[in-house]
């Protein structure tokens, strides 16, 4: 049988996995399969040179027994309605297995925001929220930024949100600006977050992190601040990362065998993270295919770009010495590469769990927006820190206890919470 690749599937397929290891009723699978609502919209805008281009968006909340739903928005020219539904389906199960009380959403629209100018990404930023301000809000549904936005976009969509409203909101949407209502941290988070579960992970498998070399597939901020970490936290080595290059419209792999300068790459690398090759090479860096960095001699990989990267292709191509998989992006390895990572006793710490790190600031910062007082980013950082522990020793004990796979144990501490929460609502 061919592997299936569509997200929303492949969702699916995790989920009841897990459904039948959990015994789950038929009840409660129909309503955990399949979003709670979606919506649509088509967003006219005016460019700058005077014609008018229609985008495609979405938004679509999977669960809220827990809370609010939560997620960000990709600005992404793959974007399509099932990633964007798998998407908000792993959203429920990561707020859930960090035990944050949010629920899953996600939004998107499809295109290459680096085409756009500023003045026409602040447009299309402030009609995607005058189509669904409605059923956004501090208790219906927080947005946040992902591939292909940022923070100043999320500035842009909260001032749209309280204009329409009449009042200053600055929870409608999270990963803001520091000093527009965000949170100090929330640029580290999901990278930083990434490491501390790897950290937890090294401690379990008694292995000195000090001696260890991480291939890393991504260059966005994701990618950054997990090399930074693996540096300077774990005292290891990043021998690669991954890159698109919007120019070549190709992916390439920049590797040095006896580490990165990553202080040296952040500096040649652009806002959207594409790394200039020809400064890389002068300075002693390899350039090759951008699927390379699977095949590296590495103790860790950390796919931190897109879902499907880990399949059942390439899978294969992973090096005998690598001990852990720590998913950085979002649904990077599919279950027939999942079946292969399991024969090979590959420690794999699953992406709802490892990436858990950015929505758990989010969360954070929509607290401090709530109370109008704002953390220090060391307080912030401690705290993220505390909650990625007490989740990745959950998950790990649920692993050890239960005799299954890490990504099955985090599955079923989520599912067990969120199926709680929709009891104790009476929704069952």
């Amino acid at each position: 049988m061919a592997e299936n690749t569509n997200a929303f599937a492949m969702a699916q397929q995790q989920f009841d996995h897990v459904a039948d290891l959990l015994g789950l009723d038929h009840q409660i699978r129909e309503i955990l399969r399949w979003p709670m609502r979606e919506y649509h919209v088509r967003l006219p805008i005016h460019m700058d040179d005077g014609s008018t281009r229609v985008f495609q968006g979405y938004r679509v909340q999977h669960n809220d027994a827990r809370g609010p739903n939560k997620g960000g928005i990709r600005f992404h020219p793959a974007e399509t309605a099932d990633t964007v539904r798998a998407l908000a389906m792993w959203m429920t199960w990561k707020c859930a297995v960090a035990d944050i009380p949010l629920g899953g959403g996600k939004g998107g629209i499809v295109l290459d925001s680096a085409t756009l100018s500023t003045d026409e990404k602040q447009r299309l930023c402030r009609a995607f929220v005058r189509s669904l301000w409605r059923v956004i809000g501090p208790r219906q549904d927080v947005p946040a930024p992902d591939v292909g936005t940022n923070a100043q976009m999320m500035g842009w969509m909260m001032d749209e949100y309280s204009h329409i409203t009449g009042m200053y909101t600055p929870g409608v949407i999270t990963g803001k600006p520091v000093g527009g209502g965000g949170s100090l941290g929330r640029k580290e988070a999901t990278g930083y977050g990434v490491i501390y579960t790897v950290r937890e992970a090294m401690k379990h498998l008694k292995i000195d992190s000090t001696q260890t070399k991480a291939a890393i597939q991504g260059f966005g901020n994701v990618a950054q601040y997990a090399a930074d970490g693996f540096i300077n936290q774990l005292g290891g080595k990043v021998i690669c990362v991954s890159y698109w290059d919007r120019d070549d419209r190709a992916a390439y792999t920049v590797s040095k065998e006896d580490g990165i300068d990553l202080d040296f790459l952040m500096g040649i690398t652009d806002q959207y993270g594409t790394i200039n090759k020809d400064q890389a090479v002068e300075a002693g860096y390899q350039i090759e295919d951008g699927d390379e960095w699977i095949t590296k001699e590495a103790d860790v990989l950390i796919p931190a770009a897109l879902e499907g990267q880990i399949n059942a292709e390439s899978v294969n191509k992973i090096h005998d010495r690598v001990k852990i998989v720590a998913e950085g992006a979002n649904g990077p390895t599919t279950p027939e590469a999942d079946d292969v990572l399991k024969s090979r006793g590959v420690f794999v710490i699953p992406d709802f769990l490892c990436n858990a790190g950015g929505v758990t600031t989010s969360y954070f910062e929509g607290v401090q927006n709530d109370m109008n007082f704002y953390w220090t980013k060391t307080e912030v950082l401690e705290k993220l820190d505390d909650k990625m522990t007490q989740a990745f020793d959950g998950v790990f004990e649920m692993a050890q206890s239960q005799d299954v796979f890490m990504r099955d144990a985090a599955y079923m501490v989520a599912i067990d919470r969120v199926v709680k929460a929709m009891e104790l609502r009476g929704w069952l």
